[in-house]
């Protein structure tokens, strides 16, 4: 903790956290566009890039590992250069025979040294800092986890837009974007060797008895807490609607207006999805963590996730009456994406609180992958309720999901102290 203090946290929080997004953004989002572009079905899309959430909804069955073995700091550094390696190897699928199938099983490789890139993350996030820190700079990693999806939602996708334009061949334009992030990331991991603080706290956990009891009295320390079944409902249930809207909004974006949708292309969709959305769905996280820090957050969290599930009301305007002016549909989307940012502070102080104890890494990981399964099972379902619905009624339905996640709100009980000590 000493040497972390000595370290500005502005020169690691914000590039960590930036780099934690790259992968996430690549395997979850990029994908759906990239497929999107090589006309994969909407059901297929959802379907398949759903399942690539499956190593974040089961990272806590080997979260203990990172705390057992090793220090959160090696952890973070070997893998950011496993995940370099893995973004430029899907570059080299883009024009093999079976290019779906083999760049979905990289991808869900990167996607378990990415998961377990985020258990060492945090937990050396959690350990460097004290609690009022974590709380005031959980909006500064939010906003530069979203400044990745800029980076990717809109720098990536704009250049595999002008790419497409001038060579006509959408596998060659991902191949280049895929290649870039790559290097991206691989330098990432240079610069974190170097500049990453080294905490005292962070040390290999000192094993009292056998491991395998170490192993699973750290899951069932999780399981025994008070309240445990209204815990795992809010994990489960809080993105109910949102992960839903979410898988499908870049497809609905894409999609000709005869189908539906807005009938943007890469370039425009860059624009207002992975640019003008992002920096509001960033400021929204940064205001977010202002008042988490300030007022705690007990009485934040009320007001929070109204303003994380009112907003997904401008999709029902979008679809019913598909706006052509793209400074209008940048506007909606930014109103949306700023109450998302804003109220999902609220969901990650939650999960640091509930992680707070001796095995905070592990119980953090734990809590992270329910939330990955509360979107993931969503959102495998999501294509085929859009295509039965169609998009109008679709985000009907994705506004009336939402519904349980103010009843497990009202469940939840919040230390009135939390986030301001």
């Amino acid at each position: 903790m000493e040497q972390a203090q000595r370290r500005n946290p502005w020169a690691w929080i914000p590039t960590l956290y930036f780099g934690q997004g790259i992968p996430y953004f690549a395997v979850l989002a990029l994908s759906v566009v990239m497929y999107k572009n090589a006309g994969i079905s909407n059901f297929d899309i959802a379907f398949y890039t759903s399942w690539l959430y499956l190593p974040w909804v089961i990272k806590p069955l080997w979260s203990p590992i990172v705390e057992m073995f090793g220090t959160k700091r090696l952890w973070t550094v070997v893998l950011q250069g496993v995940v370099g390696v893995a973004l430029a190897l899907v570059a080299f699928t883009t024009h093999l025979p079976g290019f779906f199938q083999l760049s979905l099983a990289i991808l869900w490789l990167m996607a378990f040294a990415s998961a377990t890139h985020d258990i060492a993350a945090d937990g050396f996030y959690m350990l460097s800092m004290s609690q009022k820190e974590q709380a005031a700079y959980v909006g500064v990693r939010s906003t530069f986890y979203r400044l990745a999806n800029i980076a990717g939602q809109g720098g990536a996708v704009a250049l595999a837009g002008v790419l497409i334009k001038r060579t006509g061949d959408p596998h060659l334009a991902w191949a280049v974007v895929f290649g870039l992030l790559g290097a991206l990331f691989v330098l990432l991991c240079a610069y974190h060797f170097f500049v990453l603080p080294k905490p005292a706290a962070d040390v290999q956990a000192r094993l009292q008895g056998n491991p395998f009891e170490e192993f699973f009295g750290t899951f069932g320390s999780f399981f025994r807490r008070d309240g445990i079944a209204v815990i795992l409902a809010f994990l489960l249930l809080f993105r109910l609607g949102e992960s839903q809207l979410l898988k499908m909004a870049v497809p609905f974006l894409l999609d000709p207006v005869e189908k539906g949708g807005l009938g943007l292309d890469n370039t425009q969709l860059g624009v207002a999805y992975g640019t003008v959305g992002v920096i509001a769905l960033t400021l929204g996280g940064l205001l977010g963590g202002v008042l988490i820090a300030r007022f705690g957050l007990k009485r934040c969290l009320w007001p929070l996730t109204f303003a994380v599930h009112l907003p997904d009301l401008v999709f029902i305007y979008l679809s019913a009456y598909q706006p052509q002016d793209l400074l209008l549909v940048s506007a909606m989307i930014a109103v949306e994406q700023f109450g998302y940012g804003l109220g999902f502070t609220s969901y990650l102080m939650f999960m640091i609180m509930v992680a707070d104890g001796p095995h905070k890494t592990a119980h953090y990981a734990i809590c992270t992958g329910f939330m990955a399964m509360g979107m993931m099972l969503p959102q495998m379902a999501s294509g085929a309720i859009q295509e039965y619905l169609g998009y109008h009624n679709f985000f009907i339905w994705a506004c009336l999901s939402t519904i349980p996640a103010f009843a497990v709100t009202a469940l939840v009980k919040i230390d009135p102290a939390f986030g301001r000590k």
